[in-house]
């Protein structure tokens, strides 16, 4: 039986909360996890017979996060956060007190690096579509009037977490998609289709009109070696690091879309120059160490062996 607590959403949901559940599950010793239920974004009611463990990655103002108001988060023994970004703004929003919270970053597989094609420039978007595609379709076809040589994949649909039906109001959106002569659209695909796709790219297009927690997508695409483009929004900043070009973010779309237009632009008449693919490795290089799970993985067993210890539950590490 999983350590996880389950709900019906989530069983067939290959969405970042989910990788993360599975990640984290087949890299840590199960004698270890057999003492511990661990609780993500959606709470259900906890195991008393086990240390309860709340593994956040939605927003404070999300109706799942309510039950943490008024002592709700003395349910658990730890609160466990993906970025700084998002413990401080649940901090501001219920008061939690910062000893019941810790920090632990999302993790990847690194991704292995291949030769990417001096032909062409490959754009990708590989996330859902209320994530700002509808800002990047039209500035793309407003670039292609520009370069003949870049072409655009797109990955991206909620049939990622099961929910198929909330694809309909960008049913237009996809359709532009499919029609446009340099723009592939996939749809929903496994992550090892979109972590390929990633390695064969040269620019990760990601225009946020959503305030991230933390974000797989970037992380994936730094190990990928695209240059990355996206606004300074949420914890974009902290996923990135400084390694990518970030703008600022507007609220305003077509202020937005301009911004994005000028960074494009720039990003496909560079990203062959020596400047840029330096800073392409150095990202890499980060991305592969800091967001790997052979380090991520580290940091779990630090954590739930120092709660053990602190509550004298006998445990032996595996060798």
């Amino acid at each position: 039986m999983s350590v996880f607590a389950t709900d019906e959403l989530s069983a067939n949901a290959n969405g970042g909360t989910e990788l993360m559940k599975r990640g984290l599950e087949r890299r840590l010793d199960p004698e270890l996890l057999k003492h511990f239920h661990i609780t993500a974004s959606r709470y259900r009611g906890g195991d008393p017979n086990k240390i309860n463990l709340y593994w956040l990655h939605d927003l404070p103002g999300d109706p799942e996060s309510a039950h943490l108001a008024n002592g709700g988060w003395n349910n658990f023994e730890k609160l466990i956060f993906v970025s700084n970004w998002q413990f401080q703004a649940y901090q501001l929003y219920y008061g939690l007190p910062w000893y019941k919270c810790i920090v632990l970053q999302n993790a990847i597989e690194p991704i292995p690096a291949v030769e990417k094609s001096k032909d062409k420039i490959k754009i990708i978007y590989n996330t859902t579509p209320h994530r700002g595609l509808e800002i990047l379709v039209p500035v793309f076809d407003a670039l292609c009037k520009r370069f003949d040589n870049i072409e655009l994949d797109v990955f991206s649909s909620f049939a990622a977490y099961g929910w198929e039906e909330r694809d309909e109001p960008y049913k237009e959106l996809f359709e532009v998609c499919k029609t446009h002569p340099k723009i592939n659209y996939h749809g929903y695909q496994p992550n090892d289709v979109v972590r390929r796709a990633l390695a064969e790219s040269h620019i990760q297009a990601y225009p946020s009109i959503w305030s991230e927690t933390s974000c797989i997508a970037l992380m994936e695409a730094m190990s990928a070696g695209c240059l990355c483009i996206h606004p300074n929004f949420a914890a974009l900043p902290e996923t990135s690091a400084n390694w990518t070009w970030m703008y600022q973010w507007h609220q305003d779309k077509r202020d937005h879309a301009n911004m994005l237009y000028g960074y494009l632009t720039n990003a496909i008449e560079n990203y062959w120059t020596e400047s840029v693919q330096t800073r392409v490795a150095g990202q890499k290089s980060y991305a592969d160490v800091f967001y790997g799970w052979e380090m991520r993985k580290h940091q779990w067993n630090a954590l739930l062996m120092s709660i053990l210890q602190e509550k004298k539950i006998e445990y032996t590490p595996k060798d």
